[in-house]
């Protein structure tokens, strides 16, 4: 990206780590490793484009909207490495490992009230928007625990943990611009929609990666969601299919046995469920790229529009 349509990485970085400023060394610390991590800041990247695909080349407050969608997005993920028990986060180790479960969980929530502070001075819709999606994300944690303890597999819980997990997070990406100019019902429901359907799009994609990849591509072991009982949705296929009941006792002791995820593999692509699972990832791609044709022809919308067709290529 050129000019306008460039990420403004040092305007942005300079303005995380202001608002991630701390007296205390630790939570300062663990706000270091958040800028210096980068990561590839998919969701600000959407945040911006979002402004200019508006017709807004600057605004006064995006860098303030972009840093508190990344201030959710990371503390979302302080807390998920606890629940999960990582032990690294972009190559290096996690912050509960370095610093214990308090610091890592309150660093959260510190990043937390920092999100609340920048946002006091928006509007209440946007206020409200981030509070439900907060809302959204924790409630799909939760359910992908109840789903796995209760072995309810469906494709409605899926995609409701799927949308919880990651596609509400990109959908306020996208749409909070939206929200703070107080654009068109119609401009701010394409940005939605986009958001939403190219979020479900990044998370199915992951999913499948996690069976169809390989160690050396998505670099850790495949199969870590069939070890931790989850049914993705190339797994919610073969459970419909011949073998449904031996996949289901693999899943259900959690990949256990020598050989189960191997044997899961083979049939995902034995029997369809990676192509199926592929073509539904680029159906919700379509659908993100069609949602966008409701705002006006422009270069940002040309590079939102490649966000989503690029999902299904994802490949880490």
């Amino acid at each position: 990206m050129n000019g306008a349509l460039s990420f403004p990485t040092d305007a942005f970085e300079a303005r995380l780590r202001e608002v991630l400023r701390s007296q205390v060394e630790f939570i300062e610390l663990i706000g270091d490793d958040l800028v210096t991590a980068g990561g590839k800041r998919t969701r600000p990247a959407l945040t911006y484009l979002a402004f200019r695909a508006l017709g807004l080349d600057a605004h006064p407050q995006e860098h303030d909207v972009a840093v508190a969608v990344e201030l959710l997005h990371s503390a979302s993920l302080l807390h998920d490495d606890l629940i999960d028990d990582a032990d690294t986060r972009r190559g290096a180790p996690t912050a509960f490992r370095r610093f214990g479960n308090v610091v890592s969980v309150m660093s959260g929530d510190y990043m937390l009230s920092k999100l609340l502070v920048l946002l006091a001075s928006t509007t209440p819709g946007l206020v409200r928007a981030f509070g439900e999606t907060a809302a959204h994300v924790c409630e799909g944690e939760v359910l992908q625990f109840q789903v796995a303890a209760y072995g309810e597999y469906s494709h409605e819980h899926y995609l409701n943990v799927i949308y919880g997990k990651t596609a509400a997070l990109v959908e306020l990406a996208a749409s909070a611009p939206a929200l703070l100019v107080g654009a068109s019902d119609a401009h701010q429901r394409a940005l939605a929609d986009f958001g939403r359907e190219y979020g479900m799009a990044f998370q199915m994609q992951d999913d499948l990666l996690d069976l169809a990849g390989t160690e050396a591509l998505i670099g850790k072991p495949v199969g870590g969601d069939l070890r931790e009982g989850k049914a993705t949705l190339p797994i919610l296929y073969l459970l419909e299919g011949p073998d449904g009941d031996e996949v289901r006792a693999i899943l259900e002791r959690r990949a256990a046995h020598e050989g189960d995820v191997d044997r899961v593999r083979a049939l995902a692509f034995a029997q369809g469920a990676v192509d199926r699972t592929r073509a539904a990832i680029q159906d919700r791609a379509l659908r993100a790229v069609t949602a966008l044709r409701a705002l006006p022809a422009s270069p940002a919308r040309d590079r939102l529009e490649a966000f989503a067709a690029q999902a299904a290529d994802r490949v880490k």
